[in-house]
């Protein structure tokens, strides 16, 4: 494996530096003010329409797609320096390339499973980042780590389908731009194979019987940048047959095609926010002085900082090494890599961020930083996209099974 980056890698992450110190930071707080000033918090600010615009007209766009179709045509070895850097400012930097979740999986899905009618009407807005979206799989009574317990109907009836189920932690789906819902619930719940009883649907917003009830906060967040966590319940919700995704029964197989490419898109990110936190750790500890001395020079602070940068530089290769297993064999191939990432990635990043909110005192915990909700979303990566503990019953079995 080659490490060093190819010419269209490094041309890419050189422009895309300049586009982050140019626009990405000083838009950060223009967002914040402007996002004060609206009457609603879930709208979104006109200077991220304008760096949308910006990244547009510089190329800086659709990069996660690796279908050269719709996006940029790059591999996930390519891709991931470029998500990292959009990974040290998390709130703008992925919706301004249209690089942000969960709109890439569910174009993702669309770009592989879905029909040529369902491109055209949800695809093509999603590319050009004239709309939304958010994907409802999440359920608030069952054990949803376990994505076969999920308990939404999708019942067949002539030419439709009427769903019935309640969702919750559904990503995006208070932003009002949000369009269109790819649900995941039962069209065969008695069947046999228990990974096959599932189905995805597309489920426009303003179909009736679709409420969106209320904004679930993250650790007191509400995270209005993400579009917000819906509870969203689906009332007899009848949509056409042809919303259907790929085919019936193929929910589970498309949730995980789905999943690979979404944990390591994660992965990428974190360690961005991991830079940013031991950046933002480095300034602080110039700067201030206590017990007589810079912070920089009391030796507990140096243990931090030393850790952090061994810490990262470990994680990076390792995501590094999965991006091109992915590229070589496939994610099926890349499997034990994916679930390592997913493990040790945010584990180790909440930790670097823990420390850096640490080193600021008070700060670390306040609106005047972006620590506490950096924080907030690499704790929460945790649980999204499978919790620890599912990831490593799965690659222990992985292990056990060369020896049993």
């Amino acid at each position: 494996m080659d490490f060093a980056f190819d010419a269209r890698t490094q041309e890419l992450r050189e422009r895309l530096l300049a586009f982050m110190d140019e626009h990405v930071y000083p838009a950060e707080a223009v967002a914040a003010e402007q996002r004060a000033a609206l009457d609603s918090p879930w709208e979104t600010p006109a200077v991220v329409e304008e760096l949308k615009a910006e990244a547009r007209r510089q190329g800086l766009w659709n990069l996660f797609l690796p279908d050269a179709e719709h996006g940029a045509g790059l591999t996930n070895l390519q891709y991931a320096p470029l998500a990292e850097i959009t990974g040290r400012s998390p709130q703008l930097a992925p919706t301004a390339l249209n690089c942000g979740a969960p709109d890439t999986g569910n174009m993702e899905v669309l770009a592989q499973f879905g029909t040529e009618a369902q491109r055209k009407q949800w695809l093509e807005p999603l590319l050009a980042g004239e709309i939304r979206s958010a994907f409802a799989m999440t359920e608030p009574e069952v054990a949803s780590s376990d994505a076969t317990n999920i308990t939404t109907h999708i019942e067949r009836d002539g030419d439709d389908y009427v769903i019935t189920g309640r969702k919750f932690y559904i990503s995006g789906a208070m932003n009002p731009n949000c369009r269109v819902f790819i649900v995941m619930g039962k069209t065969d719940p008695d069947g046999p194979d228990i990974r096959r009883q599932q189905s995805m649907v597309l489920v426009p917003r303003d179909t009736p019987g679709v409420e969106v009830r209320r904004a679930m906060t993250v650790y007191g967040f509400e995270d209005h940048w993400h579009g917000g966590h819906a509870e969203v319940v689906f009332d007899r919700v009848r949509v056409p047959v042809s919303n259907l995704v790929g085919e019936e029964g193929g929910g589970f197989g498309i949730a995980q095609a789905r999943l690979g490419p979404g944990r390591i898109h994660h992965c990428m990110r974190l360690i961005g926010m991991a830079e940013r936190a031991i950046e933002l750790m480095c300034r602080r500890a110039v700067a201030r002085t206590a017990f007589g001395k810079p912070l920089a020079q009391q030796g507990v602070v140096q243990e931090w900082i030393a850790d952090a940068r061994v810490a990262v530089e470990q994680l990076r290769l390792l995501v590094l090494k999965t991006a091109w297993l992915m590229d070589t064999v496939g994610n099926r191939g890349a499997h034990t890599e994916i679930q390592s990432i997913k493990i040790a990635t945010p584990r180790t990043v909440v930790d670097i961020i823990d420390k850096a909110v640490q080193l600021h005192g008070a700060g670390g915990v306040s609106q005047d930083f972006p620590l506490a909700e950096l924080w907030a979303g690499a704790r929460t990566l945790r649980l999204a996209d499978g919790p620890d503990e599912v990831h490593q019953r799965s690659l222990a079995r992985r292990e056990l099974k060369r020896y049993v």
